[in-house]
Formats: C-alpha cells, sequence, structure tokens
C-alpha cells in the first residue's frame, strides 16, 4: 500500500479517494460481467428485446461494453507511480521543474494545464492546492481533501 504522502497528486487531488485507485466499481463491473456471462444474459436481453416494454433491452451489449470500460478504470499506482494519464502534463511539468507539486509553483491559479479536471473535480484541485500552499504537506493529510467542489 502507498503511503499517504505518494497518495497527493500533483495536481492535489489525493488519489487515495479516487474511486479509480480504490478500484470498487472495477472489481463490482468486472464481478457483474462475469455473472452475466455465467447466466448467459446476453440470450436473455435479446429475447427480452423483442417485447416492447422491455425495448431497452436492446443496449445490452453497449451495457456489456461499458461495464467492460469501467473494469479498465483501474489505477492502483497512483499519480506518483506513474498511474492516471501516462502523457499527463501536469505530472510532466512539475518533474521538470523539481516541483513536489502544483502548489510550489506561483502560477496554479491560471494554469491552463489544469483546467481539463474541472469537468470531473469542478475546483477541488484548486482548493486543496491553496491548502497545501498555505499549511503544507502534513497539515493537508491530516485535513479536508476535496474530491469534487464548486466555486
Amino acid at each position: 500500500m502507498a503511503s499517504s504522502n505518494e497518495l497527493v497528486a500533483y495536481c492535489g487531488l489525493y488519489c487515495g479517494d479516487c474511486f479509480s485507485y480504490q478500484g470498487k466499481i472495477a472489481d463490482l463491473a468486472r464481478d457483474l460481467r462475469k455473472e452475466l456471462r455465467a447466466h448467459k444474459f446476453d440470450k436473455t436481453a435479446a429475447t427480452l428485446a423483442e417485447y416492447s416494454f422491455f425495448s431497452y433491452f436492446k443496449n445490452y451489449p453497449h451495457c456489456y461494453e461499458v461495464l467492460g470500460g469501467l473494469v479498465k478504470l483501474r489505477c492502483k499506482p497512483g499519480c506518483r507511480k506513474g498511474g492516471g494519464n501516462p502523457a499527463c502534463k501536469i505530472r510532466t511539468c512539475c518533474q521538470r521543474k523539481s516541483y513536489e507539486g502544483c502548489w510550489e509553483c506561483e502560477e496554479f491559479e491560471a494554469c491552463d494545464k489544469l483546467k481539463f479536471l474541472e469537468g470531473n473535480h469542478g475546483v477541488a484541485h484548486i482548493k486543496n492546492l491553496r491548502r497545501l500552499q498555505k499549511k503544507g504537506l502534513e497539515a493537508f493529510l491530516a485535513g479536508k481533501k476535496d474530491w469534487y467542489a464548486v466555486k
């Protein structure tokens, strides 16, 4: 298991709070796919889809494919150990500048590299970066960490 320090991503998010790191969704999706295969549910879905009141079962192949995608969302190593996006511009920038994280950069609030996180996290990463910059890593780990936050 990674130490708490290693789970603070360069962007200020805490990997330990991430569903991909925790793996529960990936495990549940894997197990559900296994059960569906064991019961040959594709056959059942095809039969049910023939009835108007069960027409949504026409989408079963797509659903099964999405479950497969959820299985692949596992990210056990965390950001600092190479997890997440292998081409992450945030990680590359911090490593190039020898920063522990964006909180060491005076320009993080206006950084375009952080903008793509807003869709999944709102401004959580910015709030975390402010905490990290103000209080330091140990206090951040002991206190509140946002995963999703609005302004």
